[in-house]
């Protein structure tokens, strides 16, 4: 099928890539020039597992390229996915200035059938928005979907290719078909194709990632209470997850969610509640939570080392909000590295990927080392903040004998606190006294 992108983030260019790899002929819109030039040099702007070798195998076989001209891939393309960023306005509302401005240029453009995507993750009633916008520029027949994406950073290609689901929302028959096809190849595992009408798959993306914020405060609000009375919730969790109807996904405690989905949208999904005379107390609870629990961490920093940190250097692992990934968008680092360096600390910072994307928030005012044992000589403690792989099992003697004390602050509850005790370490964690 002939298919363009506009909009090469995160969504937009695995999106693109993945539906190149299927055989589709692909075009990538975006108006950045730069990154354009980059993409056309190979040069990746994000970090995301196999990405760069499916972007580079598909741009050599001519199944993707890249281009500035949304008129002429408009016009090339069957299928035309909308893929630009959402970002959150000042009220808590999505901001949909850039999908409203790509609709415009859309119906601008048509010049025979098309079907318009909704890829971006946008309120209850956008897809009606964009089809009233398009309509004021073209007498041509076109169809607009919702199409959400459930791409988790770090794996979305996999994610893309072998989807749990796709979820489709049409009101027509006819662009419900066409999209069916389109994703035939990544559902051959049998996993569903989900159809519905655009307003209710435009609130599943909402839905889903609210729920999954809620799981993640929940935990860590039950973390908080085994605290102060004495429970221990690495315990408290492994009794919890072994029921069967709560599983084990997303109820890790530490530091809470970040990004740009899971603030963004339960923000996003608040605000339409107000504006629809819902109460929506569990969401306003959730994001309440998520917030307090860097600052609960920070508290338990002071709690060690004083209020007044001069003089006092702290070791951090991880920079990105999660693993896998540069994105620094939400990250905990920001807010916990903020505060230590307005109390007088200073910080010794290590992120396998993150580098790139962390300089323009810190620039100088940290400094970044290439390892993660360069950071620990002379500094006071540990602080980990991001659960990379390579942190799950390091040289614990090494890391005893480099630090100023044996002292870890683990955001992630990645050890064993009886082994990391036995070991002469003070270890502390989260959800547990």
């Amino acid at each position: 099928m002939k298919v363009c992108v506009i909009g090469t983030g995160y969504v937009g260019l695995v999106a693109g890539a993945c539906l190149a790899e299927t055989g589709n002929d692909v075009i990538c819109v975006d108006k950045d020039t730069e990154k354009l030039a980059k993409l056309k040099n190979g040069i990746i702007p994000i970090y995301e597992p196999e990405l760069e070798n499916l972007i580079n195998t598909n741009v050599s076989e001519n199944r993707l390229s890249f281009t500035n001209d949304l008129k002429t891939a408009v016009q090339n393309s069957l299928i035309c996915f909308i893929a630009v960023g959402t970002p959150q306005g000042e009220d808590g509302s999505a901001d949909l200035q850039y999908v409203y401005e790509v609709a415009k240029e859309i119906g601008e453009a048509i010049n025979d059938y098309k079907v318009i995507v909704d890829k971006s993750t946008v309120p209850v009633g956008t897809a009606e928005a964009v089809s009233n916008i398009i309509k004021k520029y073209t007498d041509y027949e076109f169809d607009v979907v919702s199409n959400p994406e459930f791409l988790k950073q770090g794996a979305a290609v996999d994610d893309f290719m072998r989807p749990d689901r796709v979820v489709i929302g049409a009101d027509s028959e006819k662009a419900m078909d066409i999209m069916k096809n389109l994703y035939a190849p990544f559902v051959k595992n049998q996993n569903p194709i989900i159809t519905m009408d655009t307003k209710s798959a435009e609130m599943v993306k909402y839905a889903s990632n609210s729920f999954l914020a809620v799981k993640i405060s929940f935990i860590n609000e039950i973390a908080n209470i085994c605290e102060k009375v004495g429970a221990d919730i690495s315990k408290v969790r492994t009794g919890m997850c072994a029921d069967t109807r709560i599983g084990t996904k997303f109820l890790y405690p530490g530091l809470g969610y970040g990004g740009s989905c899971f603030p963004k949208d339960v923000k996003a999904l608040i605000k339409t509640a107000v504006q629809n005379n819902c109460e929506c107390s569990l969401l306003k609870s959730a994001d309440e939570i998520n917030k307090k629990q860097r600052e609960l961490f920070i508290n338990k920093i002071i709690k060690k080392f004083g209020e007044d940190l001069t003089g006092k250097t702290f070791a951090v692992w991880g920079l990105a909000f999660k693993p896998k990934t540069n994105d620094m968008r939400e990250a905990p680092s920001i807010t916990i590295i903020n505060e230590l360096l307005k109390r007088g600390a200073k910080i010794k910072a290590y992120d396998p990927k993150a580098y790139d994307c962390a300089m323009p928030i810190f620039g100088n005012k940290i400094e970044y080392c290439q390892s993660a044992y360069d950071v620990l000589p002379d500094s006071d403690a540990l602080l980990l903040i991001t659960e990379w792989n390579e942190f799950r099992n390091p040289d614990f003697d090494l890391i005893k004998s480099s630090l100023k004390n044996p002292i870890i602050f683990d955001g992630r509850n990645q050890y064993d606190s009886k082994i990391m005790t036995e070991q002469g370490f003070e270890y502390i964690y989260i959800g547990k006294r």
